[in-house]
């Protein structure tokens, strides 16, 4: 629990900054998202430090512990008073826009259960968020990185390679990754798995052959015991692996490699994009292999390849 989580929220000098109607509904609203919309435990506790941080600002801003009564009377001037004060503190666009998102999210609950109405927040414009392109490796880089990860020879080595196939080769995000356990295992005979990302979405996801030979080494050497339910990729230990571990591993390589900054775990799921659309791959498959829900998040990858595009427009149109 983080010092901004409802239970073990405290204000500075050790009293409650929220009165025990907010309280009690913070509470009900967080095991709505978890139990009937099936938000990751990463969104809800991201949502939960939102809400306590806002409850503090208002604690700050009216005088007094907030209750819902409070929440009824927001004004628009003062979620924006609230942004500010975020804004001044350091925090970028991207995690304003996500506050205001799961300040929304929970205003609609109350709402929805009959407890607060007040749309002030549908009235606060989000925070405008720079478009930034995905940095991929290229396809000579990518497959150096991969290849380094073994250079040990030993049933680490083998581990990293294995996570690092599974980012460049199937597109998966390294939590999905290292989410998978012992019987989701792709082993050779296996060359499709089925993934649950962002939201709960499921998605079919392909596995290379070379990927399959990967996964089969590392569980060959790998010295502890996996149980069928447990996580497929551990740590020195024996203990679920961590990604930090994953995304060190990368930064020492890419040392060794003389790779790029951006040359980390997830700039391989953006090559795994790039290099299928390069290759010619439809946008809607890509789309589907990533688990986007909306098309418009894919689309990015068409500013990073637009050489290839320029060459298809080339090739095909009548006048070119």
């Amino acid at each position: 629990m983080t010092k901004t989580s409802i239970d073990d929220l405290l204000d500075a000098d050790g009293a409650l900054p929220l009165a025990e109607d907010l309280r009690n509904a913070a509470r009900g609203w967080l095991a709505h998202l978890e139990h009937e919309r099936g938000y990751s435990e990463a969104t809800r506790t991201a949502y939960e430090r939102d809400l306590g941080q806002f409850v503090l600002f208002l604690k700050a801003d009216l005088g007094h512990p907030p209750c819902l009564g409070d929440l009824a009377r927001l004004d628009v001037k003062a979620v924006r008073r609230f942004l500010a004060a975020r804004r001044r503190a350091g925090i970028q666009s991207r995690s304003l826009a996500r506050s205001l998102s799961a300040l929304r999210t929970f205003y609609r609950w109350l709402e929805n259960t009959n407890r607060v109405s007040n749309r002030a927040l549908t009235r606060v414009a989000t925070p405008r968020i720079a478009r930034t392109l995905p940095k991929p490796l290229t396809v000579e880089k990518a497959a150096a990185l991969v290849d380094d990860a073994d250079a040990t020879n030993d049933w680490i080595g083998a581990r990293d390679t294995a996570v690092l196939l599974l980012l460049y080769g199937a597109g998966l995000r390294i939590s999905e990754a290292l989410g998978l356990t012992r019987r989701d295992a792709p082993l050779p005979g296996r060359d499709v798995i089925c993934i649950i990302g962002k939201g709960g979405k499921e998605r079919l996801v392909p596995i290379l052959p070379v990927t399959q030979q990967a996964v089969a080494r590392y569980i060959a050497l790998c010295p502890y015991p996996l149980e069928p339910s447990a996580p497929l990729f551990v740590g020195a230990k024996g203990g679920p692996l961590s990604p930090r571990l994953i995304q060190l591993a990368v930064a020492r390589m890419r040392d060794a490699l003389a790779l790029p900054e951006t040359a980390t775990p997830h700039a391989l799921r953006h090559s795994f994009a790039t290099h299928l659309l390069s290759a010619g791959a439809d946008l809607r498959q890509i789309q589907e292999l990533l688990g986007h829900a909306s098309l418009s998040t894919t689309q990015v990858y068409t500013d990073v390849d637009r050489d290839r595009i320029l060459a298809v427009y080339d090739a095909a149109h009548p006048r070119a």
